[in-house]
């Protein structure tokens, strides 16, 4: 038989070819994949760049008006409330954490924003309920952003004045120019492209936030030395006798536990979170669960020192800012660089709670008008050194956004109002419900088994968050709809769970 070695040189010379150009496609073995598991751009962050973005969504100007809720609470209530709604959320976060793939922990499909968990694993109905209610809490997180930023840039100014012209002046101004001057700020970081994009600004936020709470907790030492000892009673402000009514004293403890759980307040964008970490090894849940459990860890020795503190050097009289209220007026150079280090924190705040928002418009309409140039991105150089990609969509949309929040913001009189209604509507669906029920519905727990009832066992106790106003909103708009945990079923209570997935038992 003969063979035409002609012919076979030529099938190995083009196989040889196909060889060749495939690996001149495929680039040289030795680098990595730019793209993730799911086609994305390579993820790049880490267990500090997550706790960074965590730091920087929880720790707010609300960490130093926790002065105020522990006057109302004492030394005995007040602590044990914060390390209390800590604790939840950490739980909470934790089950949440679990939910960001499905089924297989390492290799399931991802869910990349938390609306894309509820609908893997809830359903299109409550998928419905849960983008309603998330981008309503992130837009509503963006006026009271705007707000409190302003707040702190026009108490830079009267800091100023009270030196001046003495504490007597009022020092009257007004926080809508300084709403405008946030919003001009907001328009030009909003066109970073993605939350992995903000790493830097979470990290820059995360040192503002630890320095002007070291500011207040230092100021608050200072006053303590001053009137040689700390204030404040065991039971509070609502433990006083004379001159506090019964419904004031209810009043106000609603008020302080409500400020205390919303201070907390970061589920609605951990999983947003979650997806900015690197590809496993180690999984993403296990990753992000340590970052929750350091950053829960970290705010939590910031808010009972500020809170305590704050309690000792002013007693029942807490300001509710200890930065803004005027609590303190010397050094009015240090107040002044505390509230710049503040707006510095909240720029950082506001981009980390709107990134999800931009997010997902882009894709719905990047879904809607495949290949079309509103959603084309392109790259455009600056002085023929600096690139950036932009797109007319993304340039378009997010200016909007921005000048949406900010006029809205410079419509509402008081940041109180604002946070109390949003912490009221969010708190507990976001917080407690959903990652209970995700949790239980991915993890197949049957109803009744001790793993089901632990999970809902937290949750009726949570429910009472949303009733817990925030100070400064009137009642009527502390009204929010209240939806049960359906209960456990009657299956038999001595049956063992074990929870089974890639072959190995959790």
């Amino acid at each position: 038989m003969e063979v035409d070695h002609g012919a076979a040189g030529n099938g190995n010379h083009v196989q040889q070819s196909r060889r060749s150009t495939a690996e001149l496609s495929s680039g040289p073995p030795h680098k990595p994949p730019l793209v993730d598991d799911d086609g994305r751009p390579l993820r790049t962050g880490t267990l500090w760049t997550a706790s960074a973005h965590i730091i920087t969504a929880v720790i707010g100007s609300g960490v130093l008006s926790l002065a105020w809720g522990v006057a109302q609470l004492g030394w005995v209530g007040g602590p044990a409330a914060i390390v209390l709604f800590g604790a939840v959320i950490c739980y909470s976060s934790t089950l949440l954490a679990e939910c960001y793939r499905s089924g297989d922990p390492v290799f399931g499909p991802r869910n990349r924003t938390y609306i894309d968990a509820v609908r893997a694993t809830l359903g299109d109905s409550k998928e419905r309920l849960c983008g309603a209610i998330q981008l309503s809490n992130l837009f509503g997180i963006g006026i009271g952003v705007s707000i409190a930023a302003s707040v702190s840039m026009q108490a830079i100014r009267r800091a100023g004045c009270f030196h001046y012209r003495g504490h007597e002046d009022p020092c009257h101004a007004s926080t809508s120019p300084y709403i405008a001057i946030f919003g001009v700020m907001q328009i030009v970081f909003s066109q970073i492209p993605d939350l992995d994009k903000v790493w830097w600004l979470s990290t820059v936020a995360t040192i503002m936030s630890f320095s002007y709470s070291t500011i207040g907790i230092c100021l608050g030492v200072a006053q303590i030395v001053v009137h040689r000892g700390p204030k404040g009673s065991l039971a509070g402000v609502i433990g006083a006798g004379a001159g506090v009514t019964l419904m004031q004293k209810v009043w106000r403890s609603l008020q302080a536990f409500g400020n205390i759980a919303f201070a907390y307040g970061f589920s609605l964008i951990l999983l947003e979170i979650q997806d900015t970490i690197k590809s496993p090894p180690p999984s993403e849940a296990k990753v992000m669960k340590k970052a929750t459990a350091v950053s829960v860890a970290v705010t939590m020795v910031i808010y009972l020192l500020c809170g305590c503190v704050g309690y000792a050097a002013f007693g029942g009289a807490a300001p509710d800012n200890l930065l803004t209220g005027f609590g303190f007026y010397e050094p009015f150079w240090l107040l002044d660089v505390a509230n710049a280090f503040v707006v510095v924190h909240l720029v950082g705040t506001y981009q980390v709670m709107s990134q999800p928002v931009f997010a997902y418009v882009e894709r719905r309409a990047a879904a809607a008008w495949p290949g079309s140039a509103l959603v084309r991105a392109r790259d455009v150089r600056v002085g023929g050194a600096m690139a950036f990609t932009v797109s007319p969509i993304r340039l378009a949309w997010r200016t909007a956004y921005v000048c949406v929040t900010t006029a809205v913001a410079m419509l509402l009189p008081f940041f109180g109002s604002v946070v109390g209604l949003i912490g009221a509507l969010g708190f507990w669906p976001l917080t407690v419900y959903f990652p209970v029920e995700m949790y239980i519905a991915q993890r197949r727990v049957p109803r009744g088994a001790g793993g089901g009832c632990s999970c809902r066992g937290s949750a009726p106790g949570a429910l009472l968050c949303p009733l817990l106003p925030r100070r400064g909103p009137s009642p009527a708009s502390w009204k929010t709809s209240r939806r049960t945990i359906p209960s456990a079923g009657r299956a038999d209570r001595s049956k063992q769970l074990s929870i089974r997935l890639s072959g190995k038992v959790l």
